[in-house]
């Protein structure tokens, strides 16, 4: 069977639209129709019985859902709560976080513009301040990144919020050093690790950081709202949910509080996060080689695609190789047909379409993000790799962005 072949048989799990060449799977994760149906079975199941499902089924449901999502990412399940997503993980930490007048909040200038809201929030609210590491795009070294957020340590250092994954311009962190590198000034670290469970290979026990929250519907494919947060044993005490709810006077023991408070938030549809077990199956059953071969695949798939664009745009790549995973993000010359949106970069692409992605998807059917960010205010084009997708889809891309040039 030729790759193409493979390619069309592993897209016929997803529902996607065949007239649009989809390579924007960074955005909101595409789930594929198996797991789909696992969720429609909840749902069946819920409505059947409302009252046993709440009160006797999903307690135990959730915590299968946590024993699964604990050994896929390699953290103590008794630390893991779910989320609707990785925003409202953020939110939680940081809400409840003894943050004082004067504290330094340390935030990269690559970082997602609704989490950095939430910081300069919460820095805001109490009287601190935020510190602004300025990492280089394009990058030529690892080291730089690392550099840039050990030069913003401070004795009055509370935090750092590093992403994983950067989510505008698609850089993989070195997060492994940067965590060790501001735990020796004694200085915790919240993973906003939105991008990262099924894109990269996680090891969040190895890694140590404070606290860690990570998306389940994008690169994992579970259904839409189906996100975790993990915290440290001796940090769990003092993080509540950003909806307090019967958790917060429940008869149960102080180590069983923390994900109690979280699994109790009013009445909510819990489906997509415990169907995250049957997503992390279905996905890694894809291929021979399991989820090593299904990230594998997609960065390789990822960087051909982006040697296609580079070429076309003129651009080379922006980031050491070792700092892909599935998504790649290329700067974009200036265009006279495509006035800018804008002019401070950190909303671009979030809160309004740009010309020339709507350019490319009324026109050529192709749907891709165009992004801007404060690292590099200028436009960005983001490409992902999912199985579903195939090389043919990039060079579409390209013969686009050279008619449209």
């Amino acid at each position: 069977m030729t790759q193409t072949a493979v390619t069309e048989d592993l897209a016929r799990h997803w529902t996607l639209d065949p007239e649009i060449v989809f390579l924007n799977h960074g955005s909101f994760g595409a789930c594929p129709a198996p797991v789909l149906a696992a969720q429609s079975e909840l749902r069946a199941r819920l409505e059947r019985e409302p009252v046993r499902f709440f009160t006797r089924d999903a307690p135990r449901l959730f915590a299968r859902a946590r024993d699964a999502v604990g050994t896929f990412v390699g953290a103590d399940p008794e630390g893991i709560a779910f989320v609707p997503n990785a925003t409202y993980g953020i939110n939680s930490v940081l809400r409840s976080l003894p943050i004082e007048p004067g504290d330094e909040l340390i935030v990269t200038d690559h970082e997602y513009n609704a989490s950095r809201n939430i910081l300069a929030y919460v820095a805001a609210e109490r009287g601190a301040q935020l510190v602004i590491a300025r990492i280089p795009f394009p990058l030529e070294r690892i080291q730089d990144a690392t550099q840039a957020v050990m030069a913003c340590v401070t004795p009055r250092t509370r935090l750092a919020l590093l992403d994983h994954v950067t989510s505008q311009t698609g850089i993989v962190l070195p997060i492994a050093e940067m965590i060790r590198g501001l735990a020796e000034h004694g200085v915790d670290v919240l993973v906003d690790g939105a991008h990262a469970p099924g894109q990269v290979s996680l090891d969040i026990s190895a890694l140590a950081p404070a606290y860690y929250t990570g998306n389940c519907h994008k690169w994992v494919c579970a259904p839409k709202g189906a996100a975790f947060l993990w915290v440290r044993e001796d940090l769990r005490p003092s993080v509540r949910p950003a909806v307090i709810s019967h958790g917060a006077n429940a008869p149960v023991s102080p180590e069983a509080r923390f994900r109690v408070e979280f699994e109790w938030m009013g009445t909510l549809d819990p489906s997509a996060a415990l169907c995250v077990p049957a997503a992390i199956e279905f996905m890694g059953g894809l291929l021979p080689g399991g989820w090593d071969e299904v990230r594998a695949r997609n960065r390789a798939l990822v960087m051909a695609g982006g040697a296609q664009l580079a070429r076309v745009l003129g651009r080379k790549r922006a980031v050491p190789a070792e700092m892909v995973g599935s998504m790649l993000s290329l700067p974009v010359p200036p265009n006279e047909r495509f006035p800018a949106v804008g002019n401070d970069g950190a909303n671009a692409g979030a809160l309004g379409p740009d010309p020339l992605h709507e350019a490319l998807y009324d026109e050529y059917g192709i749907q891709v993000p165009i992004l801007r960010c404060p690292a590099h205010p200028e436009r960005l084009i983001r490409i992902s790799a999912q199985l579903y997708n195939r090389l043919e889809d990039y060079a579409k891309l390209a013969d686009a962005l050279a008619a449209l040039r």
